[in-house]
């Protein structure tokens, strides 16, 4: 559904972006993550036919940035990071005012905007003022808006920017909901852990330049390529790191009081001989658990922090 080959904006001799390559297929929920200024906006704005790359090639459904904008606008549904909204209307007459833009007629113009409403959970305001809600609500009225038309293909400019914890959750609960409906998603970020959780796919951008685009899995196997294993004994902790590292599967053995920290060898990913040797030599467990990586770390390890 969306596909980059060597796509580059420049200004004078600054990179905004530089060469970046994409390919999103149906119902991917891509989470493009970068610092401030890295060139996510830049990279959604070209998508969205609101700006022309220096060079380089985008599709979207197939169709060209270059030739084809029109179609690609019918396909897309682009909410930016900062978007307007008309103070003197209430939240039903202004999604009716953009379905009348996008020539949606007749008693469908309000069944649709009663269904994108119950969609964003805010059909209980569909009577109040815009300037009435809270930012939360107001980014759920920006995402229902670009739903009225039924995009394939939704361009989320940092959507839950400036929301409160709860409000950040009910965003991510809405993008996995639009995800199943299978429609292909390109969400933007400048917080990993915010979107890693329910993104089948991963870019972070950094300078321009897209320092990874694959899965998470991929991302920690990356960052740290052994499986690190957390172990717990009831006693002798000592005694039951001897044991762990007589085993081939095992690279190095750290001891803290009754917990150990097992390294795997590189490449090995079964475990399951570790606490049957403990078992076996006398030792009762505690604790055995594969330690996970924080993302945050993950992203500090593929980034520097700068910016164009």
């Amino acid at each position: 559904m969306i596909e980059t080959r060597d796509l580059t904006k420049k200004y004078g001799e600054l990179y905004a972006i530089k060469s970046i390559d994409l390919n999103l297929s149906r119902g991917d929920l891509f989470g493009f993550i970068g610092p401030n200024g890295a060139g996510k906006t830049t990279t959604m704005r070209i998508l969205a036919t609101l700006l022309h790359p220096t060079w380089g090639e985008a599709y979207v459904g197939g169709h060209s940035i270059y030739t084809q904008p029109k179609e690609i606008r019918r396909l897309i549904g682009y909410m930016p990071d900062q978007f307007g909204v008309y103070d003197d209307m209430k939240v039903i007459e202004y999604l009716e005012f953009f379905a009348a833009a996008y020539r949606i007629r007749g008693p469908q113009r309000r069944q649709v905007c009663d269904e994108v409403l119950d969609l964003v959970e805010l059909g209980y305001k569909r009577e109040a003022l815009v300037t009435s809600l809270s930012r939360g609500m107001t980014q759920r009225l920006g995402l229902a808006r670009v739903l009225l038309h039924d995009p394939q293909v939704l361009l989320l400019d940092e959507p839950a920017s400036g929301l409160d914890p709860r409000a950040r959750i009910e965003i991510r609960t809405l993008l996995k909901r639009l995800g199943a409906m299978g429609k292909t998603i390109m969400v933007s970020s400048h917080i990993l852990p915010e979107l890693a959780d329910i993104c089948n796919k991963v870019g972070i951008i950094e300078r321009g330049e897209l320092v990874f685009n694959d899965t998470v899995a991929e991302l920690l196997k990356r960052v740290r390529p052994q499986t690190v294993l957390n172990v717990g004994v009831a006693s002798d902790a000592p005694a039951a790191s001897e044991v762990l590292r007589r085993l081939p599967a095992v690279a190095r053995v750290d001891l803290s009081d009754h917990h150990l920290r097992v390294t795997l060898a590189d490449g090995q990913a079964d475990y399951s001989e570790l606490p049957t040797a403990l078992i076996q030599a006398g030792h009762r467990l505690t604790l055995f658990r594969e330690e996970e990586l924080n993302l945050e770390t993950a992203f500090m390890a593929l980034t520097k922090g700068i910016t164009s």
